[in-house]
């Protein structure tokens, strides 16, 4: 068959490319209300729009932070929404140069005849929301499906997988129909007990039926970035994997799986503290970097928030400290997505 390109595939190639340039990656702040009140509950701050307001916009107008971040995943409230002067954050960060994302899933949701599985839900309507965000100035966008490990149950079942990397195939397609570049987010869940050699095996399999599904929509991979999970032990695991293993079983599964046209690949840090995760980027690229047929890097969350988060406590009078630590959060990890990155950094 002969390969399919969508109508904007040079812009697509484009954006993606400048998504993963060299020691840059993506901040992810898509985080849905919900989610985020919980994280201010849990440090003190009021739950309230305002308050998630002045959040984004200090992550946003981190001095130099397009240094090392080339662009942002937004949630609908906060791509509508602007910094105190009156500028909107679509603007704050095009005059920085950085990509406008948004996360356009509603969700994961229970899987109908599934012991505790979820399906990610978005689809219905996603054609017209995306062509909405591409005219306010969005170029990517996110969707993200969770697979849960329970040996004692048998899961992940068949069923999730495919049911998953199906959607997911079907939302990078009107993506790219659309002009954007579909983030692609497999996540394989920390939770659970479960050693590194299970994380692996799930992993790879997750990752096949999900090119495969891509494949079979009609999906130009140079125009696709693939957003994934380590390979790495669960978080109660007995005997957790060392920084090593870690990077080389992530780096060996993604050589296995991932297809060399792709546009990129991104981690999340998915659970892991935030020296944790920066370690684990930089051993992939001192160990592995000379021969990955596509740019590795990150799209943290929490691992380059956290520390920002933890500080500011919803006080102005915080906001230059907090920014600093963003800062220094998103340098080390550009760093780590160069192999550059030490632990001695830390210290200083």
């Amino acid at each position: 068959m002969t390969t399919y390109r969508p109508e904007k595939a040079d812009e697509l190639i484009k954006t993606a490319k400048a998504m993963v340039a060299p020691g840059k990656s993506i901040l992810a702040i898509d985080e849905s209300n919900g989610t985020c009140n919980k994280r201010f509950e849990a440090v003190g701050i009021d739950a309230t729009e305002q308050k998630r307001r002045e959040y984004r916009e200090l992550l946003l107008t981190t001095p130099n932070l397009e240094e090392y971040v080339s662009g942002a995943i937004l949630y609908d409230e906060t791509i509508r929404q602007s910094a105190a002067d009156g500028k909107s954050f679509i603007d704050v960060m095009r005059e920085r140069g950085q990509v406008v994302g948004i996360k356009v899933d509603t969700g994961a949701k229970p899987l109908a005849g599934s012991d505790g599985e979820k399906v990610t839900e978005g689809l219905d309507g996603l054609r017209e929301r995306l062509a909405e965000y591409y005219e306010m100035g969005a170029r990517f966008a996110k969707w993200r499906a969770v697979i849960a490990i329970d040996t004692a149950k048998g899961l992940p079942s068949r069923g999730c997988i495919e049911a998953n990397a199906h959607a997911l195939a079907r939302y990078a397609a009107l993506c790219q129909e659309a002009g954007l570049v579909p983030i692609i987010e497999p996540e394989v869940l920390i939770d659970g007990d479960h050693d590194i050699a299970t994380c692996e095996r799930v992993t790879e399999e997750e990752l096949n039926e999900v090119f495969r599904q891509l494949y079979h929509q009609n999906v130009m991979l140079e125009g696709v970035i693939l957003k994934t999970s380590m390979v790495i032990s669960a978080k109660n695991a007995a005997n957790r994997a060392g920084v090593d293993e870690v990077a080389d079983r992530t780096v060996e599964t993604l050589l296995r799986t991932v297809p060399a046209a792709l546009g990129g690949v991104v981690f999340l840090s998915g659970g892991q503290g935030v020296e944790e995760s920066s370690a684990h980027l930089n051993a992939m690229h001192t160990r592995h970097g000379d021969h990955l047929p596509w740019p590795l890097t990150f799209s943290y969350a929490r691992a380059i928030q956290g520390p920002a988060l933890n500080f500011w406590k919803g006080e102005p009078a915080n906001v230059e400290e907090a920014q600093k630590r963003a800062f220094t959060r998103a340098k080390y990890n550009g760093l780590a997505s160069l192999g550059k990155y030490s632990e001695d950094m830390e210290g200083a």
